[in-house]
Protein backbone atom coordinates (compact mmCIF):
# COMPACT_ATOMS: atom_id res chain seq x y z
CA UNK A 1 0.00 0.00 0.00
CA UNK A 2 3.03 2.14 0.17
CA UNK A 3 4.30 4.29 -2.58
CA UNK A 4 7.49 6.23 -2.70
CA UNK A 5 7.20 9.97 -3.02
CA UNK A 6 8.98 11.17 -6.09
CA UNK A 7 9.05 7.98 -7.37
CA UNK A 8 9.60 9.00 -10.72
CA UNK A 9 13.49 9.97 -10.50
CA UNK A 10 15.51 7.60 -12.82
CA UNK A 11 18.98 7.29 -14.32
CA UNK A 12 17.00 6.80 -17.68
CA UNK A 13 19.06 9.99 -19.49
CA UNK A 14 21.92 7.68 -21.16
CA UNK A 15 24.77 10.39 -19.87
CA UNK A 16 24.23 10.25 -16.18
CA UNK A 17 24.70 7.53 -13.75
CA UNK A 18 24.41 7.55 -10.27
CA UNK A 19 25.87 4.46 -8.41
CA UNK A 20 27.14 3.61 -4.93
CA UNK A 21 30.46 4.98 -4.26
CA UNK A 22 33.32 2.68 -3.93
CA UNK A 23 36.88 3.27 -2.36
CA UNK A 24 38.93 4.15 -5.87
CA UNK A 25 36.23 7.23 -5.66
CA UNK A 26 37.91 8.89 -2.38
CA UNK A 27 39.92 10.76 -3.88
CA UNK A 28 37.57 11.91 -6.89
CA UNK A 29 35.24 12.93 -3.97
CA UNK A 30 37.74 14.68 -2.09
CA UNK A 31 38.49 17.27 -5.02
CA UNK A 32 34.69 17.20 -5.74
CA UNK A 33 34.24 18.43 -1.95
CA UNK A 34 37.44 20.93 -1.69
CA UNK A 35 35.93 22.63 -4.88
CA UNK A 36 32.52 22.99 -3.25
CA UNK A 37 33.05 24.08 0.20
CA UNK A 38 35.28 26.44 1.55
CA UNK A 39 34.25 25.01 5.60
CA UNK A 40 33.20 21.92 7.18
CA UNK A 41 34.66 19.66 4.29
CA UNK A 42 34.53 16.27 4.55
CA UNK A 43 37.86 14.86 4.21
CA UNK A 44 39.64 11.60 2.68
CA UNK A 45 39.77 10.01 5.34
CA UNK A 46 36.34 10.32 6.56
CA UNK A 47 35.10 9.63 2.66
CA UNK A 48 37.06 6.14 3.00
CA UNK A 49 35.42 5.21 6.11
CA UNK A 50 32.07 6.35 4.72
CA UNK A 51 32.18 4.14 1.73
CA UNK A 52 31.94 0.65 3.22
CA UNK A 53 29.97 1.84 5.96
CA UNK A 54 26.73 -0.26 6.02
CA UNK A 55 24.96 2.49 8.12
CA UNK A 56 25.14 4.72 4.92
CA UNK A 57 24.50 5.47 1.49
CA UNK A 58 27.16 7.54 -0.30
CA UNK A 59 25.92 7.77 -3.90
CA UNK A 60 27.80 10.16 -7.02
CA UNK A 61 26.56 11.42 -10.11
CA UNK A 62 28.43 10.57 -13.08
CA UNK A 63 27.36 12.95 -16.70
CA UNK A 64 29.97 11.77 -19.21
CA UNK A 65 31.80 9.91 -17.32
CA UNK A 66 32.71 13.00 -15.07
CA UNK A 67 32.20 12.81 -11.27
CA UNK A 68 29.34 15.64 -11.08
CA UNK A 69 27.69 15.36 -7.35
CA UNK A 70 26.93 13.25 -4.46
CA UNK A 71 24.75 12.80 -1.76
CA UNK A 72 25.26 11.03 1.71
CA UNK A 73 22.83 9.94 3.49
CA UNK A 74 22.95 8.52 7.45
CA UNK A 75 20.90 6.03 8.78
CA UNK A 76 20.34 5.64 12.66
CA UNK A 77 19.72 2.17 14.03
CA UNK A 78 16.20 2.09 15.71
CA UNK A 79 14.74 4.77 13.96
CA UNK A 80 12.61 5.17 10.60
CA UNK A 81 14.71 8.60 9.85
CA UNK A 82 17.49 9.30 7.22
CA UNK A 83 20.13 12.19 7.69
CA UNK A 84 21.23 14.08 4.53
CA UNK A 85 24.66 14.49 5.52
CA UNK A 86 25.90 16.39 2.68
CA UNK A 87 24.93 17.04 -0.57
CA UNK A 88 27.67 18.11 -3.68
CA UNK A 89 27.43 19.41 -7.42
CA UNK A 90 30.49 20.39 -8.88
CA UNK A 91 30.56 23.77 -9.98
CA UNK A 92 31.16 22.85 -13.75
CA UNK A 93 27.88 20.75 -13.59
CA UNK A 94 25.59 23.08 -11.76
CA UNK A 95 21.96 24.83 -13.48
CA UNK A 96 21.31 21.49 -15.06
CA UNK A 97 18.94 20.26 -12.25
CA UNK A 98 21.62 17.65 -10.86
CA UNK A 99 20.91 18.78 -7.28
CA UNK A 100 17.07 18.78 -7.86
CA UNK A 101 17.68 14.49 -9.29
CA UNK A 102 20.42 13.69 -6.53
CA UNK A 103 17.61 14.70 -4.00
CA UNK A 104 15.18 12.97 -5.84
CA UNK A 105 17.60 9.70 -5.41
CA UNK A 106 18.62 10.25 -1.89
CA UNK A 107 14.32 10.47 -1.28
CA UNK A 108 14.17 6.56 -3.00
CA UNK A 109 17.44 5.48 -1.40
CA UNK A 110 16.21 6.51 2.13
CA UNK A 111 12.92 5.25 1.42
CA UNK A 112 14.30 1.52 0.20
CA UNK A 113 15.57 1.67 3.95
CA UNK A 114 12.22 2.18 5.38
CA UNK A 115 13.29 5.33 6.41
CA UNK A 116 9.31 7.56 7.14
CA UNK A 117 11.35 11.00 7.22
CA UNK A 118 14.46 12.41 5.37
CA UNK A 119 15.94 15.42 7.27
CA UNK A 120 18.67 17.71 6.80
CA UNK A 121 20.60 21.10 7.69
CA UNK A 122 21.30 23.59 5.60
CA UNK A 123 22.54 27.16 5.77
CA UNK A 124 20.29 30.29 6.23
CA UNK A 125 22.06 31.77 3.81
CA UNK A 126 22.18 28.98 1.32
CA UNK A 127 19.40 30.76 -0.25
CA UNK A 128 19.08 28.49 -3.15
CA UNK A 129 19.59 25.29 -1.39
CA UNK A 130 16.83 26.66 0.66
CA UNK A 131 14.80 27.35 -2.48
CA UNK A 132 15.83 24.01 -3.56
CA UNK A 133 14.27 21.95 -0.40
CA UNK A 134 11.28 24.15 -0.19
CA UNK A 135 10.40 23.23 -3.90
CA UNK A 136 10.72 19.76 -3.20
CA UNK A 137 8.55 19.94 0.11
CA UNK A 138 11.04 19.83 2.84
CA UNK A 139 10.09 21.51 5.78
CA UNK A 140 11.86 23.69 9.06
CA UNK A 141 11.09 21.79 12.25
CA UNK A 142 13.84 23.23 14.15
CA UNK A 143 17.20 25.69 14.53
CA UNK A 144 20.30 24.28 14.97
CA UNK A 145 22.73 27.11 17.28
CA UNK A 146 26.44 27.28 16.37
CA UNK A 147 26.06 24.74 13.83
CA UNK A 148 28.65 25.10 11.35
CA UNK A 149 32.49 25.94 11.51
CA UNK A 150 31.91 29.52 11.29
CA UNK A 151 29.45 29.55 14.06
CA UNK A 152 26.80 29.75 11.76
CA UNK A 153 23.08 28.72 12.59
CA UNK A 154 21.33 25.51 10.57
CA UNK A 155 17.85 25.58 9.53
CA UNK A 156 16.80 21.75 10.21
CA UNK A 157 14.24 20.80 7.29
CA UNK A 158 12.15 17.35 7.26
CA UNK A 159 10.43 15.45 4.38
CA UNK A 160 7.56 12.23 4.87
CA UNK A 161 9.64 10.45 1.85
CA UNK A 162 6.93 7.29 2.25
CA UNK A 163 3.11 7.76 2.21
CA UNK A 164 0.40 5.60 1.67
CA UNK A 165 -1.19 4.82 -1.60
CA UNK A 166 -4.41 6.31 -1.17
CA UNK A 167 -5.84 5.21 -4.53
CA UNK A 168 -6.55 2.22 -3.09
CA UNK A 169 -9.44 3.55 -0.80
CA UNK A 170 -12.56 4.92 -1.99
CA UNK A 171 -12.55 7.14 1.22
CA UNK A 172 -9.98 7.95 3.54
CA UNK A 173 -10.25 7.98 7.29
CA UNK A 174 -10.59 12.17 7.79
CA UNK A 175 -8.44 13.64 9.99
CA UNK A 176 -9.39 15.45 13.54
CA UNK A 177 -6.81 17.44 15.60
CA UNK A 178 -7.33 17.19 19.65
CA UNK A 179 -7.73 20.67 20.68
CA UNK A 180 -7.17 19.98 24.53
CA UNK A 181 -4.10 17.97 25.92
CA UNK A 182 -6.30 14.95 27.24
CA UNK A 183 -8.51 14.93 24.36
CA UNK A 184 -6.74 12.42 21.95
CA UNK A 185 -9.45 9.35 22.78
CA UNK A 186 -12.50 11.29 21.78
CA UNK A 187 -10.38 12.81 19.04
CA UNK A 188 -9.92 9.69 17.42
CA UNK A 189 -13.52 8.52 18.06
CA UNK A 190 -14.58 11.68 15.84
CA UNK A 191 -12.05 10.19 13.24
CA UNK A 192 -13.80 7.02 13.25
CA UNK A 193 -17.46 8.01 13.57
CA UNK A 194 -16.98 11.00 10.16
CA UNK A 195 -15.27 7.89 8.64
CA UNK A 196 -18.34 5.62 8.51
CA UNK A 197 -20.67 8.08 8.67
CA UNK A 198 -18.89 11.70 6.59
CA UNK A 199 -19.56 14.87 8.44
CA UNK A 200 -22.19 13.40 10.70
CA UNK A 201 -20.51 14.49 14.04
CA UNK A 202 -19.08 17.64 14.79
CA UNK A 203 -16.05 17.36 16.40
CA UNK A 204 -16.36 21.17 18.48
CA UNK A 205 -19.78 19.71 19.95
CA UNK A 206 -18.45 16.30 20.76
CA UNK A 207 -14.88 16.19 21.83
CA UNK A 208 -15.69 17.11 25.64
CA UNK A 209 -18.92 15.33 25.80
CA UNK A 210 -17.03 11.66 24.48
CA UNK A 211 -14.26 12.79 26.89
CA UNK A 212 -16.66 13.34 30.08
CA UNK A 213 -18.04 10.01 29.20
CA UNK A 214 -15.59 7.87 28.31
CA UNK A 215 -12.66 9.40 31.15
CA UNK A 216 -11.19 7.69 33.80
CA UNK A 217 -10.78 10.54 35.88
CA UNK A 218 -7.37 10.75 37.25
CA UNK A 219 -3.85 10.60 35.54
CA UNK A 220 -0.56 11.36 37.33
CA UNK A 221 -1.51 15.59 37.34
CA UNK A 222 -3.53 17.26 35.33
CA UNK A 223 -6.65 15.79 33.57
CA UNK A 224 -7.60 12.54 33.17
CA UNK A 225 -7.35 9.76 30.44
CA UNK A 226 -9.65 8.36 28.25
CA UNK A 227 -9.55 4.19 28.89
CA UNK A 228 -10.72 1.30 26.05
CA UNK A 229 -14.08 0.75 27.48
CA UNK A 230 -15.25 4.14 28.14
CA UNK A 231 -14.48 4.98 24.19
CA UNK A 232 -16.56 1.98 23.35
CA UNK A 233 -19.45 2.91 25.69
CA UNK A 234 -18.80 6.14 23.86
CA UNK A 235 -18.95 4.39 20.43
CA UNK A 236 -21.92 2.54 21.36
CA UNK A 237 -24.02 5.47 22.27
CA UNK A 238 -23.62 7.08 19.06
CA UNK A 239 -24.80 3.89 16.89
CA UNK A 240 -21.49 1.86 16.44
CA UNK A 241 -20.29 -1.94 17.48
CA UNK A 242 -17.37 -1.48 19.63
CA UNK A 243 -15.17 -4.25 20.90
CA UNK A 244 -12.12 -4.01 23.35
CA UNK A 245 -9.19 -5.90 23.47
CA UNK A 246 -6.83 -5.62 26.62
CA UNK A 247 -4.43 -7.26 28.46
CA UNK A 248 -4.45 -6.43 31.67
CA UNK A 249 -7.72 -6.48 33.64
CA UNK A 250 -8.80 -4.15 36.59
CA UNK A 251 -8.30 -0.42 36.51
CA UNK A 252 -5.96 0.95 34.20
CA UNK A 253 -3.27 4.48 34.50
CA UNK A 254 -3.75 3.01 38.51
CA UNK A 255 0.49 2.69 38.92
CA UNK A 256 0.50 6.82 37.80
CA UNK A 257 -1.51 8.04 40.53
CA UNK A 258 -0.18 8.11 44.00
CA UNK A 259 -2.91 8.98 45.86
CA UNK A 260 -5.08 6.27 47.69
CA UNK A 261 -8.41 7.86 47.84
CA UNK A 262 -7.61 8.50 43.95
CA UNK A 263 -6.97 5.17 43.41
CA UNK A 264 -10.60 3.80 45.44
CA UNK A 265 -12.60 6.68 42.83
CA UNK A 266 -10.97 4.56 40.03
CA UNK A 267 -11.81 1.71 41.15
CA UNK A 268 -15.59 2.70 40.76
CA UNK A 269 -14.76 4.00 37.91
CA UNK A 270 -13.24 1.02 36.35
CA UNK A 271 -16.64 -1.43 38.09
CA UNK A 272 -19.13 0.98 36.26
CA UNK A 273 -17.26 0.67 33.17
CA UNK A 274 -17.08 -2.64 33.21
CA UNK A 275 -20.96 -3.14 34.61
CA UNK A 276 -22.44 -1.17 31.72
CA UNK A 277 -20.59 -3.17 29.57
CA UNK A 278 -21.67 -6.58 30.36
CA UNK A 279 -25.35 -4.69 30.45
CA UNK A 280 -24.88 -3.46 26.53
CA UNK A 281 -23.22 -7.29 25.80
CA UNK A 282 -19.79 -5.64 24.67
CA UNK A 283 -17.39 -7.84 23.96
CA UNK A 284 -14.02 -7.90 25.59
CA UNK A 285 -11.10 -9.67 24.59
CA UNK A 286 -8.16 -10.27 27.16
CA UNK A 287 -5.55 -10.96 24.53
CA UNK A 288 -2.88 -8.66 23.00
CA UNK A 289 -3.38 -7.72 19.36
CA UNK A 290 -0.51 -8.59 16.86
CA UNK A 291 -0.09 -6.66 13.70
CA UNK A 292 -1.62 -9.46 11.48
CA UNK A 293 -4.78 -9.35 14.15
CA UNK A 294 -5.14 -5.69 13.67
CA UNK A 295 -4.76 -6.31 9.90
CA UNK A 296 -7.77 -9.15 9.70
CA UNK A 297 -9.80 -6.25 11.98
CA UNK A 298 -9.18 -3.95 9.07
CA UNK A 299 -10.25 -5.91 6.55
CA UNK A 300 -13.36 -7.27 8.17
CA UNK A 301 -14.27 -3.44 8.06
CA UNK A 302 -13.41 -2.36 10.91
CA UNK A 303 -11.33 0.33 12.19
CA UNK A 304 -9.11 0.92 15.38
CA UNK A 305 -8.67 2.93 18.08
CA UNK A 306 -5.04 1.65 19.64
CA UNK A 307 -3.13 3.48 22.79
CA UNK A 308 0.21 3.88 22.79
CA UNK A 309 3.57 5.49 24.72
CA UNK A 310 4.49 8.38 22.89
CA UNK A 311 8.11 7.73 24.39
CA UNK A 312 8.70 5.85 20.90
CA UNK A 313 8.23 9.54 19.50
CA UNK A 314 8.97 12.20 21.95
CA UNK A 315 10.45 10.89 24.83
CA UNK A 316 7.55 11.76 27.18
CA UNK A 317 6.24 8.64 28.37
CA UNK A 318 2.80 9.78 27.58
CA UNK A 319 -0.44 7.29 27.30
CA UNK A 320 -1.77 8.44 23.62
CA UNK A 321 -4.53 7.30 21.39
CA UNK A 322 -4.56 7.08 17.65
CA UNK A 323 -6.17 5.67 14.94
CA UNK A 324 -5.07 2.47 13.35
CA UNK A 325 -5.96 3.02 9.49
CA UNK A 326 -4.49 0.60 7.18
CA UNK A 327 -1.68 -1.96 7.34
CA UNK A 328 0.60 -3.46 4.42
CA UNK A 329 3.88 -5.57 4.38
CA UNK A 330 6.16 -3.10 6.14
CA UNK A 331 4.23 -0.28 8.09
CA UNK A 332 1.05 0.29 10.17
CA UNK A 333 -0.37 3.59 8.90
CA UNK A 334 -2.35 5.92 12.01
CA UNK A 335 -3.88 9.16 12.45
CA UNK A 336 -2.27 10.78 15.36
CA UNK A 337 -4.78 13.96 16.39
CA UNK A 338 -1.47 15.43 18.25
CA UNK A 339 -0.42 18.04 16.35
CA UNK A 340 1.92 19.56 18.73
CA UNK A 341 5.59 17.55 18.25
CA UNK A 342 3.92 17.93 14.45
CA UNK A 343 3.16 21.81 13.67
CA UNK A 344 4.72 22.18 10.20
CA UNK A 345 2.71 19.28 8.56
CA UNK A 346 -0.14 20.07 6.72
CA UNK A 347 -3.72 18.21 7.50
CA UNK A 348 -3.19 15.60 4.59
CA UNK A 349 0.56 14.62 6.04
CA UNK A 350 -1.36 14.03 9.09
CA UNK A 351 -3.24 11.04 7.61
CA UNK A 352 -1.95 7.63 7.34
CA UNK A 353 1.43 8.46 8.57
CA UNK A 354 3.66 5.21 8.42
CA UNK A 355 4.85 3.70 11.58
CA UNK A 356 7.66 0.45 10.76
CA UNK A 357 6.22 -2.33 11.92
CA UNK A 358 8.79 -2.72 14.82
CA UNK A 359 8.34 0.55 15.73
CA UNK A 360 4.74 0.65 16.03
CA UNK A 361 5.14 -3.10 18.25
CA UNK A 362 7.43 -1.06 20.95
CA UNK A 363 4.86 1.71 21.16
CA UNK A 364 1.92 -0.29 21.28
CA UNK A 365 2.41 -0.55 25.10
CA UNK A 366 2.27 1.51 27.93
CA UNK A 367 3.99 1.63 31.23
CA UNK A 368 5.68 -0.51 33.47
CA UNK A 369 3.18 -3.28 33.42
CA UNK A 370 2.79 -2.91 28.94
CA UNK A 371 -0.61 -2.37 29.00
CA UNK A 372 -1.91 -2.61 25.24
CA UNK A 373 -5.45 -1.71 24.67
CA UNK A 374 -7.38 -1.40 21.67
CA UNK A 375 -10.96 -0.72 20.89
CA UNK A 376 -12.18 -1.88 17.71
CA UNK A 377 -15.10 -0.03 15.97
CA UNK A 378 -17.59 -0.33 13.09
CA UNK A 379 -21.43 0.31 11.89
CA UNK A 380 -24.26 -1.22 14.37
Amino acid sequence: MSQLRNANATNAKPNIVIRHAKEQDAIALTELENSCFTGDRISLRSFKRFIPEARNDLMLLEKDGQLAGYFLLLYRAGTSLARLYSIAVSPTFRKQGLAELLMEQAELAAAKRYCVLLRLEVRPDNSSAVALYQKLGYSEFAIKHDFYEDHADAICMQKQVIQFDSTTLTRQVPYIAQTTPFTCGPACLLMVFNYFAPNKFNPQQLEIDIWREATTIFMTSGHGGCGPRGLALSAWQRGFNAEVYINKDGPLFIDSVRSEAKKVILHRVHDTFKQRMEEQELIVHHTELTISMIKQQLEAGMLLVVLISTWQFDKSKAPHWVVVCAVDEHFVYINDPDIEDIPWLSTTERQYIPIEHKVFIRAFSYGKNRLKAAVAIKPR
